[in-house]
């Protein structure tokens, strides 16, 4: 079966009637938020270079150095592939994300092969990339390729959410929360879009850039 694709905020807003109706803590998320964004990016290099910058660093930082990257031409494969390490470092990447970039650039991924692969299938290639980790490809499938059923439960912005609207004693556990996502099927990427502006709305700040 050809897996959905979240192509316009008419997807998010099906996905989240679907949610609200089968569980009504999503709905009372919701009340009181401003619109669901639909968050499609492009897909390729960039955005997968953009993912790889973005781990364990906060919004504004990945934003700045991402900033510079773009400034410096370092945002396609053969121009990372010909940047020493040090060229990356002064950048702000630091010497392991130098190292991850460097793998990517040289990785030869058809990233146009990706748009027509299963979920799984796209995520177990990424992951076979030094430095991409789940949540980088689940990111990936999520945004550049829009796919409407996949999750992020590694994310600490979704686990911090899923304990404030579900009113959990404490944040869950990656695999804690990946077993909860399964009932938000077919439309978990909407659930994370749910989760993702509820933690914003209530900690005052961005949760993924």
């Amino acid at each position: 079966m050809k897996e959905r694709v979240i192509q316009a905020d008419a997807c998010v807003a099906e996905g989240a009637a679907w949610l609200c109706k089968t569980d009504a803590r999503f709905a009372q998320a919701l009340a009181g938020l401003p619109p669901l964004p639909l968050r499609r990016k492009p897909d390729g290099f960039a955005e997968l270079l953009s993912a790889i910058v973005s781990q364990q660093v906060s919004v504004a930082s990945a934003k700045a150095i991402w900033g510079r990257l773009q400034t410096a031409g370092m945002i396609h494969p053969h121009t990372v592939a010909a940047a020493s390490a040090d060229d990356l470092r002064a950048l702000g990447l630091s010497r392991q994300k130098a190292h991850y970039a460097h793998a990517l650039a040289t990785a030869q991924i058809d990233y146009d092969a990706l748009r027509a692969m299963p979920a799984c299938d796209v995520i177990k290639t990424l992951t076979a990339v030094p430095g991409i980790g789940a949540w980088t490809a689940e990111i990936y499938v999520m945004f550049s390729l829009g796919r409407a059923d996949v999750f992020a439960p590694g994310d600490l912005a979704l686990q911090e959410a899923a304990r404030l609207i579900f009113d959990l004693p404490d944040r869950p556990k990656e695999k804690d929360l990946r077993v909860m996502a399964q009932a938000w099927s077919p439309w978990r990427s909407v659930a994370a879009r749910i989760m993702w502006a509820y933690y914003k709305e209530h900690k005052q700040r961005e949760g993924i850039r």
